[in-house]
């Protein structure tokens, strides 16, 4: 069975960081305590993102990191309308800066246009600023 991977914009947030300290907050956590992101739409192709996908996370126009998908549950709103929960791996793993258009809601990856992951960082490294990052890596030097 094939892999496939979703992006998404990351709403609110400027850099990692952000997204790290968000989903330390009981409202990003589902009722098993793990991440959690509730759509509205159903992904068609269920199988393949929880065969091995991730939700890479796209900040200010830059995907710079993603997280593990572990399953879809169904979440029933107060609303009576029931959505998509797509829980994560609490391991936000950083990726190769990539630059990414705007766009609206989530959309899929296919696995050989996703970035690299980097390398764990070492105890003492800094962290680029993502507009910095992203335009080396559209110079091809990152």
């Amino acid at each position: 069975m094939n892999t496939t991977h979703l992006i998404k914009l990351c709403v609110g947030a400027e850099q990692v960081e952000d997204l790290i300290q968000w989903q330390q907050n009981s409202r990003a956590l589902g009722p098993d305590g793990l991440p959690r992101h509730v759509t509205r739409m159903w992904p068609k192709r269920a199988d393949e993102i929880v065969n091995g996908g991730s939700l890479y996370w796209v900040f200010k126009g830059v995907v710079l990191a993603r997280q593990r998908i572990l399953r879809l549950d169904e979440v029933a709103g107060s609303d009576g309308i029931t959505r998509c929960g797509i829980v994560l791996d609490r391991e936000i793993i950083r990726t190769a800066a990539a630059p990414k258009r705007p766009f609206q809601g989530w959309r899929y990856l296919a696995v050989k246009d996703a970035p690299p992951d980097l390398p764990k960082a070492r105890k003492g490294d800094d962290t680029l600023p993502p507009e910095l990052d992203a335009a080396l890596a559209d110079l091809g030097l990152h």
